[in-house]
């Protein structure tokens, strides 16, 4: 009998940014849309159903987002200035 292998972890756990960008603040995941936010850098890194977008994320610190379920997965962003909708972010 062979001995068992290491754990490898789960895909949803798996570093998915550039290293230049280190570790986020705040990351998370619903459905096919994650997201990835890097104060330092004024960084929003959301990936939907595979297309990467960057956002500069100006003063605003996330802490999360939501999707609100329609038919253009509208996103909506959590800050220390409360609701922000992805759409008014300046892509990069």
């Amino acid at each position: 009998m062979k001995p068992m292998e290491p754990m490898k972890p789960l895909s949803g756990g798996q570093k998915w940014w550039p290293n230049s960008l280190g570790q986020p603040s705040s990351s998370g995941s619903q459905n096919d849309m994650r997201y990835a936010f890097f104060p330092d850098k004024q960084c929003l890194l959301v990936e939907n159903n595979g297309e990467l977008t960057i956002y500069d994320s100006g003063t605003h610190r996330i802490q999360g987002v939501s999707a609100q379920q329609s038919h253009d997965h509208h996103l909506v962003l959590t800050s220390q200035n409360g609701a922000v909708d992805l759409a008014n972010l300046k892509q990069v």
